[in-house]
């Protein structure tokens, strides 16, 4: 299980980062609600442990952001906050529970097994940009109906992109997520870009119209041409 925990108390951050981390739950941490929001849809969570009052982006509006952006994380509302017309609110905008500050570790561990255990929406199994088709069961790439040989790692770095289509993602993001922690990113390590010219010369020659795009002092993105 990953999650993501978005609160700008450092203290308490890190105390929720040790417990989970010693129920065997990777965690990855926010601080403020802008960074929260690039997380939480650039991400692959399993549930994110929102707080309400954050810098940058209160937690009630990161929530409406990402929930108008398809995303269903589970989400658990974590505030000083208890009176009802916020936990109303938050439930409202789509929040799965809600837990006020103070509160004991092993209810947040229990109301975080009942929001992960619900039925789940079915998984998207196919994945479409253009003349793209990606088979998340199968693991086949085709474009223009040619099949494409990709490695495991083209393979998962094409998927993050795709999963994202339109959406920037920096180098350092794509490292996380890609190779995840088998990794220690440098920043002057050039493996995102050479991977990323690996699957841009089998996904884009050949082809007139080219889906993967640098974005000059940002990162990538994987797009449909435009109309």
């Amino acid at each position: 299980m990953k999650i993501l925990i978005v609160e700008d108390e450092s203290r308490l951050a890190e105390v929720l980062r040790r417990g989970l981390r010693e129920e065997g739950i990777a965690v990855e941490w926010a601080e403020n609600g802008l960074r929260g929001q690039e997380m939480a849809l650039s991400g692959s969570y399993d549930a994110v442990v929102l707080d309400v009052m954050l810098p940058g982006r209160n937690g009630f509006e990161l929530l409406r952001r990402i929930r108008a952006e398809g995303s269903k994380v589970p989400v658990l509302m974590l505030t000083a906050r208890s009176g009802l017309d916020d936990r109303v609110r938050g439930l409202d905008l789509g929040a799965d529970d809600y837990l006020p500050k103070p509160f004991a570790f092993k209810e947040l561990m229990a109301r975080l097994r009942a929001i992960t255990r619900r039925p789940a929406v079915e998984p998207q199994s196919r994945l479409r940009i253009a003349d793209l088709e990606i088979d998340l069961g199968t693991r086949e790439v085709r474009r223009g109906g040619k099949a494409i040989d990709l490695s495991s790692r083209e393979f998962a770095l094409l998927e993050f992109l795709a999963r994202r289509k339109g959406l920037v993602l920096t180098r350092a993001m794509i490292l996380d997520h890609v190779w995840a922690s088998d990794y220690d990113y440098d920043g002057g390590s050039n493996l995102v870009d050479v991977y990323v010219n690996y699957l841009r010369k089998k996904v884009d020659h050949g082809h007139p119209v080219k889906l993967i795009h640098t974005i000059r002092g940002a990162g990538y993105v994987l797009r449909e041409p435009a109309p």
